[in-house]
């Protein structure tokens, strides 16, 4: 079962308060009599939730009845949604939460069909014939954006060619191999998790159905058992797996074609990464960049974003009929134009496709392809255990903690929390290297998913003792080069720093530093990404040279507190 997988359960209920909450209410005074309908919606929904929501709210709608009301929208991952949706229900049903709690939501929308019937599954299992999740039918649509591929327009001709993509990328090592007339550039592949992200849920359901020759509804188990090699060949041109898919396909853009030439998206990302040039870290398309362009298999999965109104005790029947009205605006003309301008697909007939669906911004308006429906749940969750015991592709990580006096007080208590849940969450595909550092540098102990691997890994967190200064530019060069030696073929190979202060005892200077790293990094053989985080209150660590460091080898900079580590480093363990 999917709530069963031991690394997701580890931590995904952990984060669950961590849920980014976009409340779009800011235009008029909210009170406590007015009736909110508190609406979860995956990534893929968040700013046509938002939008939509700060429109209705400005017009102070109410019911027949007299009662006024208002919509939030909270994003997260799909596979979250269904997490923390299940968990809440299980607390009802042990009665140590009430159905009037303002925990539960009154609409869902994950972004995807296979998480809703996962949801259907899971719930009736608790509740069995009470059906308080509706029907796929039963739920209206209100966006769609099918999955592609996404590639530089430079190679997305070469991999027009091929009938079935998936299925090449099985055998094939370059883009030469799929297109003779393309560059000898190595397939660099990236997708998102599929058990965070409904994005990567459909690539690996799509994988499975390209290599046994089905349709998703057909597979079976025993297709999951005899196909996962094919999948796990596929996954292991992993360049790295992403947490939210429009921030995969920005970085495609941002690092060009040796990070990653081939990624598994929605189509309104692409429309995204090719929409805003470079002005930040996130942005869209740097100059001196190609254009990115959509790549549509013959089959694929619509990416359905359905309204699910929940037929439970904890929506009253005053929160239904304002969720009914805050439907049928989410289907009007107004708030259908909005995910059009967002590059979503309207679940409304009749509303325009508006400017941005056009080969401007990389998407063919009139795409024609065979609409893939779910697998059935049992399935799924076959192909989500064999991924992670098998097919996902493994990872080496050194993950370099800083120990210096300045992590006195609380931080050093939450910081070995917080790796405590990271290595509880490794699999038997992970391993890591867990280097201690402050004025000294200690050499690395080395820890897996087994029992005997996750002691040694908690005995070295309780060992850590906060003393000396940071030597934090050495302690980083040291780390990359033992992975270096120890470089694990066939994996993804990083490093991992988390400091909460600036360097004040190394050898090197920064700029020497960035200098020898980005001979190890994405463009090199080695592809040494490293992934810097500060950790504490701002100006108490140096934010410029940490995001230097992870620029230089095709990696990223995060900022955690006391607050936010814990989410921080799921969602970078997510990306290994």
């Amino acid at each position: 079962m999917i709530l069963k997988i031991r690394r997701f359960a580890a931590y995904l209920l952990a984060g669950l308060t961590a849920v980014l909450l976009f409340n779009a209410c800011a235009s008029r005074n909210i009170t406590s009599d007015q009736v909110e309908v508190k609406m979860w919606v995956g990534s893929a929904l968040q700013d046509f939730c938002t939008q939509a929501a700060d429109r209705l709210n400005s017009q102070e709608p109410k019911l027949q009845s007299g009662e006024a009301y208002y919509l939030t929208c909270a994003a997260q991952g799909s596979g979250d949604m269904v997490t923390k949706t299940v968990a809440l229900a299980q607390q009802l049903k042990a009665g140590t939460l009430p159905a009037d709690s303002p925990e539960w939501p009154t609409l869902l929308s994950v972004d995807g069909e296979i998480y809703q019937s996962i949801l259907i599954d899971r719930i009736n299992q608790l509740f069995p014939g009470q059906n308080y999740i509706p029907a796929i039918t039963d739920s209206p649509l209100l966006a769609s954006s099918p999955m592609v591929f996404m590639a530089p327009a430079d190679l997305a001709a070469g991999l027009r060619q091929t009938d079935d993509l998936f299925k090449t990328l099985v055998t094939a090592k370059t883009h030469r191999d799929i297109d003779a007339a393309s560059q000898p550039l190595p397939v660099h592949y990236v997708q998102t998790v599929p058990t965070k992200s409904n994005s990567g849920l459909q690539t690996l359901v799509a994988q499975y159905a390209s290599v046994s020759g089905k349709r998703p509804e057909q597979i079976t188990d025993a297709d999951v058992k005899r196909y996962t090699a094919d999948v796990k060949a596929i996954q292991s041109k992993i360049t790295r797996y992403g947490v939210s898919t429009n921030s995969l396909a920005q970085a495609m853009v941002k690092n060009g074609s040796f990070w990653a030439s081939i990624g598994s998206v929605y189509e309104s990302s692409v429309i995204a990464a090719n929409t805003e040039p470079l002005s930040g870290e996130n942005s869209g398309q740097p100059i001196g960049q190609p254009k990115y362009e959509a790549i549509y298999p013959k089959a694929t999965f619509s990416s359905n974003m359905r309204s699910i109104l929940l037929t439970a005790p904890w929506v009253s029947p005053v929160e239904k009929a304002a969720a009914e009205q805050v439907i049928a605006y989410l289907q009007s003309n107004e708030a259908q134009q909005m995910a059009a301008n967002l590059g979503l697909r309207p679940g409304t007939p009749g509303v325009a496709l508006g400017a941005k669906f056009s080969p401007e911004f990389g998407v063919n308006p009139q795409a024609k392809y065979d609409s893939y429906r779910p697998p059935q749940p049992e399935v799924v969750e076959a192909m989500l255990a064999a991924w992670e015991q098998n097919a996902k592709k493994p990872s080496l990580v050194a993950i370099v903690v800083d120990s210096s006096g300045s992590m006195q007080g609380d931080k050093m208590p939450a910081v070995q929390s917080t790796l405590q849940n990271y290595i509880t969450a490794l699999t038997s595909q992970d391993r890591i290297a867990l280097i201690d550092f402050d004025s000294a540098i200690r050499s690395p102990v080395l820890v897996d998913g087994s029992p005997e691997g996750q002691t040694k890994g908690i005995e070295f967190i309780s060992s850590l003792s906060v003393e000396g200064g940071t030597s934090l530019y050495d302690a980083a060069f040291y780390a990359r080069n033992w992975l270096r030696k120890n470089l694990r073929p066939d994996a993804i190979n990083a490093v991992l720093v988390l400091t909460d202060g600036q360097d004040t005892d190394s050898g090197m200077s920064l700029d020497q530093l960035a200098t020898d790293l980005a001979k190890s990094g994405v463009e090199s053989d080695q592809r040494i990404s490293f992934f810097t985080v500060g950790y504490g209150n701002e100006g108490e660590f140096d934010a410029g040279a940490l995001e230097k460091i992870a620029q230089a080898t095709g990696g990223y900079y995060s900022k955690g507190d006391p607050e936010s580590i814990s989410r921080v480093m799921q969602n970078l363990q997510l990306e290994f």
